[in-house]
């Protein structure tokens, strides 16, 4: 089923939606990379893992007895024991990633691509994990590819945000950064109302680029999931869109939805 729009759908960034369309997203992106990259390269998915928010241990343990009363041929109740109460404010993240092996030099790392997720623009261990794994990619001889398709939080990607900032107005943000040219970087500023970009994902050299067409994967994704029939689009957009991009997003659901599209 299609998508009432014609590049990202802002609706998907809603934070109910977005871990389940992540976890989708990565390995389609895998997928869709891998015939370009036989018989040289594999296209696998992998993880980081971190915790999104401090753990406590309450040490709420007692053990309750019950005597027996004098002269009373009752019998005494058993003692109770009382677990432990454990409260975790978040749990373990896993967010996964594609990475790029060389079958011709021992399974070399040669990319990793990465969603960025909202946990890693906004202040916290998420952020602090993902920034801390962009330095160390960066000094290694690997290429990095960062999609962010967050309108919303703190600037992430490798690029610093003073250079990206200089091609504003978009809403969404590809940047790859090619080993060994660190001070280069090839960009893809994307707004809202245009198809996202197919994205040149670099290889050992002498090896050409293999493209990574990311509307194609994002509208598999889209069908794959019917997401079409679970997004409420009825209600305003979350994170919230600007007045102007919320009425092009209403105009376009209601088209969508004139031709027999989505929830009836």
């Amino acid at each position: 089923m299609p998508s009432p729009f014609p590049g990202m759908d802002p609706y998907l960034e809603h934070s109910v939606l977005w871990e389940g369309f992540h976890a989708r997203m990565i390995p389609a992106m895998a997928n869709a990379l891998q015939p370009a990259l036989d018989p040289r390269y594999i296209a696998t998915v992998e993880e980081r893992v971190f915790i999104e928010g401090p753990q406590r241990r309450v040490p709420d343990i007692w053990v309750q007895k019950v005597e027996e009363a004098v002269g009373n041929t009752a019998v005494a109740e058993p003692m109770v024991d009382t677990g432990i109460v454990v409260e975790i404010d978040d749990l373990e993240i896993h967010q996964k990633r594609v990475e790029i092996l060389d079958l011709y030099s021992n399974m070399k790392l040669v990319g990793i691509i990465e969603l960025v997720s909202p946990t890693n623009k906004r202040a916290g261990p998420g952020r602090v994990s993902y920034l801390d794994k962009q330095k160390e990619i960066l000094s290694r001889d690997c290429h990095l590819v960062e999609i962010d398709l967050h309108r919303t939080g703190e600037h992430v990607v490798s690029i610093p945000e003073w250079r990206a900032a200089e091609f504003k107005p978009y809403d969404y943000l590809s940047c790859v950064s090619r080993w060994p040219l660190r001070r280069r970087f090839t960009l893809y500023p994307t707004p809202l109302r245009q198809r996202l970009p197919r994205l040149n994902i670099p290889l050992s050299a002498p090896d050409a680029d293999v493209t990574l067409d990311l509307q194609a994967v994002l509208e598999q994704v889209d069908a794959d999931g019917r997401y079409a029939k679970r997004i409420q689009y009825d209600q305003p957009c979350q994170p919230p869109l600007s007045a102007a991009d919320q009425q092009w997003a209403t105009e376009r659901i209601i088209s969508f939805r004139a031709d027999g599209n989505g929830a009836t």
